[in-house]
């Protein structure tokens, strides 16, 4: 069955919504830091949230464009006041995403939204970069 707009609307919408759920997230984990390593693991998920905000915009835009309105909803926001717990749960988010934009560059290019296709594969290169330094942090993590 063909994609349609609506459908592929719809699925920006979601990672649009998974986008504000990630700038919360990081924001109040930055926040919720605590032991020897704080100033580590609030400057990198402070680091990460510029990122979440221009995918957010690039999103909200394009969904304008293609005649959608963008969502104001995010995603729940999973807490935790544990350090590596945190690291998880941002793992398991930047994880998703990767999957969610694979799916989305599949619709972009069905409906022959080539631009898009292409802005949708810089975001995967964006999430597996942050992907990968979580899985970095997470390496050999001593309790």
């Amino acid at each position: 069955m063909a994609t349609t707009m609506e459908e592929l609307l719809e699925g920006l919408n979601l990672d649009l919504a998974a986008e504000f759920q990630a700038v919360i997230t990081y924001r109040v984990f930055a926040s919720l830091a605590t032991g020897p390593y704080r100033s580590e693991v609030r400057d990198f998920f402070e680091s990460e949230i510029p990122d979440e905000l221009s995918h957010a915009q690039f999103l909200a835009d394009k969904i304008v464009a293609l005649g959608g309105t963008p969502t104001t909803e995010p995603l729940p926001v999973e807490l935790t006041r544990d350090n590596r717990e945190m690291f998880e749960i941002a793992l398991k988010a930047e994880t998703e995403a990767i999957a969610r934009y694979e799916e989305r560059v599949a619709q972009a290019e069905e409906l022959n939204l080539t631009g898009l296709k292409v802005r949708l594969e810089d975001l995967i290169v964006d999430e597996t970069g942050h992907k990968e330094e979580i899985e970095r942090r997470l390496h050999n993590w001593k309790e």
